[in-house]
Order: structure tokens, then C-alpha cells, then sequence
């Protein structure tokens, strides 16, 4: 398994984003909850691939993505849905409608396995993007681990106003008593509960990134050199210049 350091860096780095980068590799290689390790991995791998897809590219400047047809440039280890949902989510993800999604499902790709490289490509977008904004060369992939999935589905999830299920704060128990702390939480991180580990993983690098999910609320916590209103004023920013309608 490689090890992610951040030594080397240009600036001081927190040691806390490469622990948590570090565990994000190591549950990437290791099979998900509707994922192969290998299969992981190659979605994490499609991620780098899709910024420099001609398609993705034609479609971003047309002023309809349903105007252009034509194949990804991909890597060829994963469904045609799959790649579909990876480049469209890197490249153009506030033109996604409830009618692409649906002809996704209508391909094969099911709802959990949605989730699960929804998951993936956040985290993937979130390392990868720090090493560009600190100066350093993006961190090998990790050899995947063998195994299957454990295809485990949250008993409390169900399908509300959102495209995919989700677990509300109140049927957060048993196994996913931990997920929420027992709190109402953002509709952004119950996106991801159907696929459970998903919410661990962007709660653990929103730790590093960001603030802890617990701290969130509160318009005084901030973390590392910079205050809340810095970090709010950079956050609103960056969503304004990337069309984020969220």
C-alpha cells in the first residue's frame, strides 16, 4: 500500500490531511459495499481521466450536454453507465437532470452502486484538488485488495424527495448510530447514507478539509490559520466560480 506524505510540500501542511487522505486510500483499494477494490480503483482512476475527455469537454461548451453524442475517451474497465455518471459528475455536474439519472438506472447501474461512486468521486475531487493547490504531483493509486462486496443496504433507508433512498437522523440506528451523532444533519450528507460508509468517509475528510460535521453549525468554529468568515468568503467563492446551485 503506498503511504501519502505530504513532507515534501513547498508550504507547511497539517499533518491531519495526510492521515485522513491515507485512509481514504486505504478503504479505496479494499472492496465497498457494491464495489470491487479493483473496481474502486478504476472509478478513482476514471476520475483523472475524465478532465481530459473530449466529449466531456464538447459537451461542457454546448449549450445543451443532450446536443452532443459521441463515447467518452475511458479507460475501459467499467460499464458504459459508470463512465457516463464519472465524467458527467467531474466535468458538468450542475446540468444533471432527474431524466439522465433515470436513464441511468435504466442501463443497469443500480441506485446503491450511483451512491457508492458518487462517494468516490468527491473524495477523489477533494485529494486530488489539494495536491494541485499545494504544488505537488497527485498520489499514486493503491494496488486494489482482493474480496467482494458486502452489498450491505441500510435497513432505514427510503426513498424520499431526493433522485436516490436516504436515512433519515431518526432511522440512523443500529450499525449507522454513528453517522449523524444523533442530529438532524444537511441534506448533502444524507445524499450519501444509503451507501453508509460514503458519509464516513466525506465526514472524515471534511474534518481535514473543512470543520468537523458536529461544528458545521456553529458560526464561530473554524479550524487551522484562517477564521470562519475567511473560510466561508473562500467556500462562497469557489461554489459561485464552479455554478454550484447547491
Amino acid at each position: 500500500m503506498s503511504h501519502i506524505s505530504y513532507d515534501a510540500a513547498t508550504v507547511p501542511v497539517r499533518g491531519d490531511f495526510a492521515a485522513a487522505h491515507n485512509r481514504f486510500w486505504k478503504r479505496l483499494a479494499a472492496p465497498g459495499a457494491w464495489w470491487s477494490g479493483a473496481e474502486r480503483v478504476a472509478i478513482a482512476a476514471e476520475v483523472r481521466q475524465a478532465r481530459s475527455c473530449a466529449l466531456c469537454q464538447t459537451r461542457k461548451n454546448a449549450l445543451t450536454p443532450a446536443a452532443v453524442q459521441g463515447e467518452h475517451d475511458h479507460l475501459g474497465a467499467l460499464s458504459e453507465a459508470a463512465v457516463d455518471v464519472i465524467h458527467r459528475v467531474v466535468t458538468d455536474q450542475n446540468r444533471l437532470s432527474r431524466k439522465w439519472f433515470n436513464g441511468i438506472l435504466a442501463a443497469g447501474l443500480a441506485a446503491e452502486q450511483y451512491v457508492e461512486i458518487i462517494g468516490t468521486v468527491v473524495a477523489m475531487v477533494s485529494i486530488d484538488s489539494f495536491c494541485r493547490g499545494i504544488g505537488v504531483p497527485l498520489n499514486p493509486l493503491p494496488e486494489p485488495q482482493p474480496g467482494e462486496p458486502s452489498h450491505y443496504r441500510p435497513p432505514g433507508a427510503a426513498l424520499e424527495e431526493a433522485w436516490v433512498p436516504m436515512l433519515l437522523a431518526e432511522r440512523a440506528t443500529g450499525a449507522e448510530a454513528d453517522l449523524y451523532g444523533g442530529k438532524p444533519t444537511g441534506n448533502v450528507i444524507r445524499a450519501m447514507s444509503l451507501v453508509p460508509d460514503e458519509v464516513r468517509t466525506l465526514q472524515d475528510l471534511s474534518t481535514a478539509h473543512y470543520l468537523p460535521s458536529e461544528q458545521v453549525r456553529n458560526p464561530t468554529a473554524s479550524a487551522g490559520t484562517l477564521n470562519r468568515m475567511q473560510m466561508e468568503l473562500i467556500a462562497g467563492r469557489v461554489s459561485a466560480l464552479q455554478q454550484c446551485f447547491y
